[in-house]
């Protein structure tokens, strides 16, 4: 490298212009304005006129749209910069299309980007530790953008995936006083011939245990994401929270799942900015959308939809930002005992289909449809049509848009809608079984999460109840986990792997996609449970507990496990109810309470303590969310609380 290679020649370069002659036209000030505004909001203007927006149409109505758009494209659509991911990459499509309606509507439209992360390009690493802690940070950052523009009338946001699109939500529901609408950024397109984007995320895991070729591996690989946009086909996170933001009404009516990039897509978009200048001037606002009773919603269509278990962890923290109630760990597990699983789509079946097929066999509608007949939804909440649910649901069972997406279902893929998303009583029939149990025991005292409709049928006894009692193989890292997973022998069927000083306080509660997707995949994975103070994906399957409480490194049993302890695992599928517990040592068999007394003098693994690699921020993330009720609170900051707590230590410390 030289300067030589650095700066070039290029004449033109240098034929440097000093002034411009500026916006052609004036303002259009009245002395009312001029005497009673805010100079910034005169000076607004003055830049939207230095940005090229026709001064005559300025005092249109100000709407900020927001996204997490990343990468950068050509004009004709070809990269110029990759995004960190297919899901924010086409974002502006979206976000133009919304654009353009708000002109045509004679609004004046600014858009602003908090661009997220990926969490299957950054499983495995170190990046993952900033993944949940990034959450916050962007929804903080989305709510200061939306304060610095006073002028403000509504707020469209737009994101697809796993992180960005709860700080999204988050975001808009602290906006209390002012309407705010979701647009989903749908989901990328499954391959012709492929796998999709969960599924090939383990071919590394499959080529170590001789299960593909490299030949195969390369193929697959290069095929996942089809189309360069939207969530990934399987129901993991970012459909799981799609469907919620829409099941909270902050979203139009079957808008979750669009396939990216088509007309339809775009669509709602056009549709979202209408719907949201209509609230405007209906003088409708967050605070009349984001209820307790449209928090419960939210939580009976996870159910119903069978959705990510990350989704326990966003749905306190929207209720939290839009002063709702915060869901106990009791309400959750009530709901997913009464609302039985309709859907059938990957990552757990029956059948795996794609999500763009739930979009067109109905999606978030076509289940309320009949959970409405169970009488588990508020029908009187109010929605961003300005319309109730209950009159949204009349609307969409008469529809064109439901017969014509539901007809093309059949004629394109050959599927019957009917198989997607199931009455009760075909749900029933097909075995589909309630989403998530919350398990305790000495090992969890505070609780834990088993997606148990994820859990092979296979494993699970006549009576719906799975066991597996078997010995601890533990870890103080997922790269340990991981390394051993690989190597062929060293972790067998009848194995419990213990992966422990994995949450908050260790890894930042980092997702360990790449053990369950893993273990999935491998032919002996499904006799094989994992524990852990971790969380999972959403396209987690399997007997595999994660958000164990308390976590290892703030004093949890969890940490204290050994290899070789023998650990009993028991799980009603039916009765959604289950126990994690030590029950001693092959040697010593020991009852609950005994083995409890055993974990509670053991001094906690020699090799437990936080990851070297974690970042000072999240740190600080993870003791601010502590003491803000941590992870079954939704991992939020509570600004009062923190207050309190920091009030305290300091009088603690001026008597020292």
């Amino acid at each position: 490298m030289s300067l030589k290679s650095i700066y070039t020649e290029e004449v033109s370069l240098y034929e440097i212009q000093t002034h411009a002659d500026g916006p052609v036209g004036s303002l259009p000030l009245t002395p009312e304005l001029l005497k009673d505004s805010p100079c910034g909001d005169i000076f607004g203007m003055t830049l939207n006129a230095g940005m090229g927006w026709e001064p005559s149409k300025l005092l249109g109505d100000d709407v900020l749209i927001l996204s997490t758009q990343g990468g950068i494209r050509d004009n004709d659509g070809t990269p110029i910069a990759v995004g960190l991911h297919t899901g924010h990459f086409e974002l502006g499509l979206q976000m133009r299309a919304a654009a353009e309606e708000i002109k045509k509507l004679g609004g004046v439209p600014h858009a602003a980007y908090v661009t997220d992360p990926c969490d299957g390009r950054s499983q495995g690493t170190t990046g993952m530790f900033d993944s949940l802690p990034y959450r916050n940070d962007a929804a903080i950052v989305l709510r200061r953008l939306i304060r610095s523009l006073p002028t403000r009338k509504a707020v469209i946001g737009v994101a697809a995936c796993d992180k960005g699109l709860p700080a999204m939500m988050m975001a808009l529901a602290s906006m209390h006083d002012l309407p705010t609408i979701i647009v989903p950024g749908g989901a990328t397109l499954q391959p012709t011939k492929g796998e999709d984007a969960g599924t090939v995320q383990t071919i590394g895991a499959r080529f170590a245990n001789n299960e593909i070729s490299l030949e195969d591996a390369s193929s697959l690989g290069c095929k996942a994401c089809a189309s360069a946009g939207g969530g990934c086909q399987f129901f993991g996170t970012a459909g799981t929270s799609q469907v919620i933001a829409e099941a909270l009404g902050m979203a139009l009516p079957h808008s979750a799942l669009a396939p990216s990039g088509q007309p339809i897509w775009k669509e709602i978009a056009k549709q979202s900015a209408r719907a949201v200048l209509e609230m405007n001037k209906n003088g409708i606002t967050s605070k009349d959308i984001i209820t307790d009773k449209a928090i419960e919603n939210a939580m009976v269509i996870h159910a119903a939809f069978g959705g990510s278990t990350n989704l326990l962890l966003h749905i306190p923290a929207i209720a939290h930002a839009a002063n709702c109630k915060i869901p106990t760990v009791e309400e959750w597990a009530k709901i997913n005992k009464k609302v039985p699983r309709l859907v059938s789509v990957m990552p757990v079946g029956p059948v795996n289909y794609p999500t763009v097929s739930v979009f067109l066999a109905g999606g978030v509608p076509e289940v309320m449809l009949h959970l409405r007949k169970l009488g588990l939804l508020h029908e009187d909440v109010l929605t961003v049509t300005g319309e109730t649910l209950g009159a949204n649901l009349d609307w969409w069972e008469k529809s064109e848009r439901r017969t014509k997406c539901r007809n093309r279902l059949v004629e394109v893929d050959g599927v019957n809608p009917d198989e997607v998303i199931m009455k009760p009583s075909k749900a029933k029939e097909r075995g589909l079984k309630s989403t998530v149990t919350f398990p305790v025991g000495n090992i969890a005292p505070e609780g834990s999460v088993v997606k148990s409709a994820a859990i092979d049928p296979s494993v699970i006894d006549d009576d719906g109840v799975f066991r597996h009692t078997g010995k601890a193989k533990v870890f103080t890292s997922e790269k340990a986990a991981m390394k051993l997973l690989k190597t062929a022998g060293k972790v067998e069927a009848g194995d419990i792997m213990v992966v422990m000083g994995v949450g908050p306080m260790g890894t930042g509660m980092e997702e360990t996609y790449q053990l369950t997707s893993a273990l999935k995949k491998l032919p002996f994975g499904k006799h094989v449970s994992l524990i852990t103070d971790a969380r999972f994906s959403g396209v987690s399957t399997g007997a595999c507990f994660g958000h164990v409480g308390p976590e290892a490194l703030v004093g949890g049993p969890l940490g204290k496990l050994q290899n070789g302890d023998i650990i009993e695992i028991i799980i009603d599928t039916n009765k959604l109810e289950g126990s994690i517990n030590f029950i001693g040592t092959e040697d010593k068999p020991l009852s609950y309470e005994q083995a409890a007394k055993v974990l509670e003098v053991r001094k906690p693994h020699p090799d437990l303590k936080p990851d070297p690699d974690l970042p000072d921020d999240t740190r600080l993330w993870a003791a601010l969310q502590a003491v803000s009720g941590g992870t079954w609170a939704g991992s939020v900051y509570d600004v009062d609380k923190i207050i309190e707590v920091i009030e305290a230590g300091k009088k603690a410390m001026a008597k020292e």
